[in-house]
């Protein structure tokens, strides 16, 4: 594949700006103003376990997150989370139960909108459900890719120590 095809296809599945993501109606909007937390963490806190009750939609304000998960008895690191990051759309869209464990790295904040405030936004403005969904498949290509990016390098490295040898 041609570079020039796979960055087009990366811009693509580039993460939306988080005030165009929660974009919505005046009064839905100060629904959700009104019932987002502020929630500090110490480092080595956890904000949520796997395969917990989804409590809501959460947003990396401040700090270092580590999400990991268990997987058919293996652990896997996930990656790390930023200012601005959006956390568990997927359970907050649908599953209802979290995919992954989320622990502070370093001391923290998150911003939480609560689920039943967030599902009352959903019923009031439709759009924004929908937004939120297309992000999420946003962040499921942009996982595959990376994926995709790091099989190929090991691909590489291995075929590059074969020739070697």
């Amino acid at each position: 594949m041609e570079p020039e095809a796979r960055s087009g296809r990366m811009d693509a599945v580039q993460a939306r700006p988080l005030a165009e993501l929660l974009e919505c109606p005046p009064a839905t909007a100060n629904l959700l103003n009104g019932s987002a937390r502020c929630i500090d963490f110490d480092a080595g806190s956890i904000v949520f376990r796997q395969f917990a009750p989804c409590m809501g939609l959460y947003v990396v304000i401040s700090g270092q997150f580590l999400r990991k998960t268990e997987r058919l008895e293996t652990r896997l690191t996930l990656g790390s989370t930023r200012a601005g990051d959006l956390v568990e759309l997927a359970a907050a869209l649908g599953v209802g139960q979290h995919t992954y464990t989320l622990t502070a790295q370093t001391p923290g904040s998150v911003l939480m909108l609560p689920i039943e405030t967030l599902n009352f936004a959903f019923q009031d403005y439709p759009s924004l459900r929908m937004r939120l969904l297309e992000e999420l498949a946003r962040e499921v290509s942009r996982a595959y890719g990376a994926t995709c990016l790091s099989r190929t390098a090991r691909a590489r490295q291995a075929s590059v120590a074969d020739s070697m040898a």
